[in-house]
């Protein structure tokens, strides 16, 4: 009889049951993983640019775009071009400024989101989703007044991401 108990606690011991504290995580999948990398990528892209606006509060910034059209033999007189610089032109030292902070602020919100969406972390799920689909009627207004394919290609990429998360938020709801 003790041999019976014996190995019927063997058998229900090596079964994986619930993480102590109810704190089971859904398993992981490749579209999480791959979503997370996004965001990373996007968080330290914005970082770098919050970095590099940093360097530019020192700078004339229209006589530096004129400096790189020379260096790169593009002619200052094209209509774009031109554009291009009356736009750097009217870039105060307070308007880079705050241009610097939401590039900081959506820099942290994108490693957030990516770091906690790495570790499968549900609550980065629902981050996630809130701050993506938060964003999707600004980028439909940015694509209905200049559309270009590639604010069509980040609002498709953006629509597909909460759709994703919102099905695997809905498949792994038990878990």
């Amino acid at each position: 009889m003790a041999a019976k108990s014996r190995s019927a606690g063997k058998s229900s011991a090596g079964k994986k049951g619930p993480k102590p504290g109810g704190a089971q995580r859904h398993a992981h999948s490749h579209g999480l993983l791959l979503i997370a990398a996004f965001k990373i990528f996007k968080g330290v892209f914005l970082l770098a640019i919050a970095f590099g606006a940093r360097h530019l509060l020192s700078q004339n910034l229209a006589g530096d775009a004129e400096h790189l059209l020379d260096l790169l033999r593009i002619d200052p007189h094209n209509h774009y071009i031109h554009l291009l610089l009356e736009r750097i032109a009217k870039i105060d030292e307070r308007r880079l400024h705050q241009l610097r902070a939401g590039t900081f602020f959506y820099a942290t919100l994108f490693l957030l989101e990516g770091t906690g969406l790495a570790l499968r972390q549900r609550w980065a799920e629902y981050v996630t989703i809130i701050s993506t689909s938060s964003l999707i009627p600004i980028e439909v207004y940015e694509l209905l007044r200049h559309s270009s394919a590639v604010k069509l290609g980040l609002l498709f990429v953006n629509v597909v991401i909460v759709v994703y998360l919102i099905f695997e938020l809905r498949r792994n709801r038990g878990a």
